[in-house]
């Protein structure tokens, strides 16, 4: 394993907070989970191929791709974890900055979580780096984000954005971008979609393309969630999913989506040969 160290309000979090139990059961998590497996459908080379899923939790997501016929490598640097995808797939503690695999390994590196909880932008460029360096030239790297404006949508379904202590929380993440993990989440960086299309890019990647996952009508979905009686009906959460498919042509439309994801291709050798000599 890395000798490199995960935030420790990360650490505490997921130690004790179950993932999986929100994207299963949560009407907005249920969206995520099901927008998220839909687009990466779209990319995904045809199965069996090697994905390495990185910051893959308990195996949510390697759950679906075994299932699709993939050959699935789970690194996450959470013990408890590691210790449920075992279950899954192999799973092997790890750092997404210094992954334990070999150069061009894997067909497919997926980072659907770290992203979030490196606020250094030093850190992130080595997250993307290592994924560079274990897929195969002209795979596959897609990376998930937390939209910078996605606390404030979610606020608002609380009904207590208002409030001075969450307005205040709220404001400072849309003006610095990061939130400090003191209490209820933890230590998170929220993206702009230009901004996660800019990163990927400079890592190197070809052909980025950035999506809203959920699209820009989550929030009236989770919204009604909250509300007292049976919750969201099955006709609002397909109409807010059919939004999130309408929306994808208009990029305006990002900044209202809860997550992004970002998806490019390494270079090629011959790529990376003229783009070396080139320079």
């Amino acid at each position: 394993m890395s000798n490199l160290e995960l935030a420790p309000s990360v650490m505490r979090f997921y130690s004790e907070k179950d993932e999986d139990s929100r994207l299963r059961s949560s009407a907005d998590g249920r969206m995520e989970l099901a927008r998220t497996r839909e687009l990466l459908r779209r990319f995904l080379p045809p199965a069996p191929a090697r994905v390495l899923d990185v910051g893959g939790g308990t195996g949510i997501h390697a759950e679906w791709l075994m299932k699709d016929g993939y050959e699935v490598t789970l690194v996450d640097p959470v013990p408890r974890h590691v210790e449920s995808a075992s279950a899954v797939c192999p799973a092997i503690m790890g750092d997404a900055r210094d992954l334990p695999e070999p150069d061009d390994s894997f067909d497919v590196v997926q980072l659907l979580g770290p992203l979030y909880h490196l606020p250094d932008p030093d850190d992130r460029r080595r997250a993307l780096s290592e994924a560079n360096r274990v897929v195969k030239p002209g795979g596959l790297i897609a990376a998930a984000a937390i939209n910078r404006y996605a606390s404030l949508f979610e606020h608002v379904t609380y009904a207590h954005l208002h409030t001075e202590r969450i307005h205040h929380s709220v404001s400072k993440i849309l003006e610095t971008a990061v939130y400090d993990g003191v209490r209820g989440f933890t230590l998170s960086y929220f993206h702009r979609a230009e901004e996660l299309g800019a990163e990927l890019a400079a890592s190197g990647l070809r052909d980025v393309q950035v999506f809203g996952i959920e699209g820009p009508a989550w929030s009236l979905v989770k919204a009604a969630e909250q509300q007292p009686g049976e919750g969201p009906t099955d006709d609002l959460i397909a109409s807010a999913m059919a939004a999130a498919r309408m929306a994808e042509p208009y990029p305006e439309l990002l900044a209202a989506s809860s997550h992004l994801l970002a998806v490019g291709k390494a270079p090629t050798d011959a790529e990376a040969d003229r783009v070396s000599g080139e320079a």
